[in-house]
């Protein structure tokens, strides 16, 4: 073949090699809808991942939708911030929220949606309660009212909890009052105290409250926000594959959360527009607890099946609700451990 034919064929066998790679490259990437039900902490991971590239790292094309900014979600100091302008899937892929109010929804709601947990990044009790003038102690509760956010939320799971552990009945010894989990319910005198998670504990203590108990003195399990999705979705190989990567861009976006303090209140400050330092600083320390390696929370399932012991809690076992094998398979194959080194 004469010298310029053969450039210009291997010219052509380049270009067709290229364009092959790349649309190889095009079908490796997955598409996945995610939401995000708050902009609590515990999901702060999954916004970190997010805005550092880790989806699109690990082959991911997400479309991520989470609440708009506002104090609807316990934001009091949230000044701008990103809203994420997408509808609301209709049946996400893959929803993250805490894994108690799914299994207290599917104990009491004939339609509620079955999912099972594949990760979580919330497995200890670590809130606060904050109490108003004249409450000096826990005991000081029996016969009062207490702020929860509603029937079946992680504030419910800790209310039951606590009442357990006083040895009281909680319907006769204490009253449970749902949307009063912020401290403008103490400031109204709607009740006496509240279960506060890191945001509106944040608020409150700026206002001038101090907490009544550091709850991280239970050592309590809870099966808080987690990665949760459909039984059926996960068999099919490529949704495997998708929950995968989705799972490896979660645990390198915790290595973040842990290792670069700064990086995550710039991502506070961006997506959740807390411009306060000092009070985005409150809210960080507060995940110290944050587990490296987000397994599921099994002992907070079993917790979970406790408090809401019934007739429809019997009808299940902690495995229906979580699937770890993904999480074992990223584990031993070292992955989690090099995000550390």
């Amino acid at each position: 073949m004469h010298r310029k034919h053969w450039s210009g064929f291997a010219l052509l066998v380049i270009l067709l090699l290229s364009s092959r790679v790349a649309a190889q490259q095009q079908e490796d990437v997955i598409p996945l809808s995610v939401e995000l039900l708050n902009r609590s902490l515990n999901k702060l991971p999954f916004v970190i991942a997010e805005d550092q590239g880790l989806y699109k790292k690990h082959g991911l094309d997400v479309t991520l939708w989470m609440p708009d900014v506002d104090d609807e979600w316990g934001m009091p100091e949230a000044q701008g911030g990103i809203n994420v302008q997408i509808e609301r899937p209709e049946r996400p892929d893959i929803s993250v929220d805490g894994g108690t109010p799914m299994m207290a929804a599917i104990m009491t709601n004939a339609r509620a949606r079955l999912r099972i947990m594949l990760a979580t990044t919330d497995c200890v009790v670590r809130w606060h309660i904050v109490a108003g003038p004249g409450i000096t102690r826990l005991e000081d509760l029996k016969g009062k009212r207490l702020g929860i956010s509603g029937p079946g939320a992680m504030t419910d799971f800790i209310s039951r909890m606590l009442a357990e552990k006083m040895g009281w009945d909680r319907i006769q010894d204490i009253s449970i009052m749902s949307n009063a989990f912020r401290h403008d319910a103490l400031d109204e005198g709607l009740v006496d105290a509240f279960v506060a998670y890191e945001v509106p504990y944040a608020a409150a203590r700026k206002a001038g409250y101090q907490p009544l108990y550091d709850l991280r003195q239970w050592n309590e399990s809870i099966a808080g926000s987690s990665v949760r999705v459909e039984r059926e979705w996960l068999k099919t190989p490529r949704n495997r594959e998708a929950a995968l990567r989705f799972l490896k861009a979660t645990a390198g976006a915790v290595s973040l959360f842990h290792n670069d303090r700064e990086l995550a209140l710039q991502v506070l400050r961006k997506w959740h527009g807390m411009q306060d330092r000092e009070f985005a600083t409150m809210i960080y320390v507060a995940g110290k607890e944050m587990p490296r390696k987000p397994y599921p929370c099994v002992e907070g399932i079993k917790n979970t099946l406790e408090l809401w012991d019934s007739n429809e809690a019997r009808r299940y076992q902690p495995e229906d609700f979580y699937d770890d094998s993904l999480m074992r398979e990223l584990d031993e194959s070292g992955f989690l451990d090099s995000l550390y080194q």
